[in-house]
């Protein structure tokens, strides 16, 4: 055969499989259509690492879990996380970021002195931030870009009040605080105070402590303890409401320590030890629950990650789980922000999710003890 006609020959083999690769690859492409992109935000590092751990990793399993089922209206759900490192600046710049790179919802942030420093963001993106654990009173009922699935402090402090004072004989009180997350702990200690002075008790003390900063636990546990109070409160998270409670009991060893919900991680034990026996701590979820749901996610996070879940992963697994559902719902030309709202009710694994129209919630309130090195639910 001519050489020639085998080299055209060649050519047109060549030019027909380039237009079958490139007719498959455009058919491809039709059959899978862009995914659907969701952000995390949370304090992945640093001192309350645990609490943002926790939740990004909740979220990441609802996703995994969400695209082996099929993912959402057949589109595969892409999770984009990032640390804020609990800092502001860094928060801001990486909610902007996810916000560039196409994301329909963010979940989180973890806390609320975060949660305060990019809904302004937020709303003038319209791009509405599912907050797990950030409680502060700051953002409740607001017409805004924030919604949450977890309590705020305006309910929790006051009952936690109210449970104190109706169950225990103290009546004057010595407070500790963070002045990191002030956010939170400021809104949560008048709560708390404006219940429990109503009710008859005292705050004979109140000392501020930066988490990390220069003023030594010490010096905190000393200051607690040089007034005539017959209880110590500590809003503050795990690790520093670990560490006073050692400086505590190295003062006093019988004086009772109540804690505040973002406290109740399962680092608060491991690095308290002993020094926490006898904390009690209130919890939005219960964990002696049997209810199947909570079951079926907490053997599914333990053999994920091998380790339990906490509060900070049961409420973001409800948190991701409300996004995920509504982005299943939505009608075309309907934001994300109306359908929750529209939708109104989400299954959580414990409890029913139920927001207002300001997308506040109110969860069940479960009073701990730690007793023998675990959490035990005692109302």
């Amino acid at each position: 055969m001519d050489g020639k006609l085998l080299v055209r020959r060649a050519n047109v083999q060549r030019w027909v499989w380039a237009i079958l690769v490139s007719g498959i690859a455009a058919l491809l492409s039709c059959q899978r259509p862009e995914p659907i992109r969701i952000g995390f935000v949370g304090g992945t590092s640093g001192r309350v690492a645990d609490l943002g751990i926790a939740g990004r990793d909740a979220v990441q399993l609802a996703v995994e879990l969400r695209n082996r089922a099929g993912g959402v209206a057949d589109r595969h759900v892409e999770l984009l996380i990032r640390d804020d490192e609990q800092k502001p600046e860094v928060a801001q710049r990486t909610v902007r970021e996810l916000i560039a790179q196409g994301v329909v919802a963010i979940i989180g942030p973890m806390t609320s002195a975060m949660a305060v420093a990019v809904v302004p963001i937020a709303d003038e993106a319209r791009v509405l931030l599912m907050s797990p654990t950030a409680t502060t009173g700051d953002l409740a009922g607001r017409d805004d870009y924030f919604f949450r699935v977890n309590a705020s402090t305006l309910d929790n402090a006051s009952r936690i009040a109210r449970y104190h004072m109706g169950r225990h004989a103290a009546r004057r009180l010595a407070v500790a605080y963070d002045l990191r997350n002030k956010s939170y702990t400021e809104s949560w200690l008048a709560s708390f105070r404006a219940t429990y002075v109503q009710d008859g008790g005292e705050i004979v003390k109140v000392v501020g402590f930066e988490s990390g900063g220069e003023t030594t636990l010490l010096q905190v546990a000393q200051n607690l303890l040089a007034v005539q109070a017959d209880g110590v409160l500590v809003v503050a998270n795990s690790v520093d409401t670990a560490l006073l409670c050692q400086q505590i009991r190295k003062l006093d060893n019988r004086v009772p320590i109540v804690a505040a919900e973002w406290a109740a991680t399962e680092r608060l034990i491991e690095l308290g030890g002993k020094a926490v026996e006898g904390v009690i701590v209130a919890q939005n979820f219960d964990r002696n629950s049997i209810a199947p749901r909570y079951q079926a996610f907490y053997q599914a996070y333990r053999d994920r990650f091998h380790r339990d879940p906490g509060f900070g992963g049961v409420i973001a697994f409800d948190a991701a789980n409300v996004i995920l559902d509504a982005l299943a719902q939505r009608q075309e030309g309907r934001s994300v922000k109306e359908t929750v709202l529209a939708i109104h009710r989400f299954e959580g694994i414990q409890e029913p999710i139920l927001f207002d129209r300001f997308g506040d919630v109110k969860r069940n309130l479960h009073i701990a003890v730690v007793r023998d090195g675990q959490f035990v639910v005692i109302e």
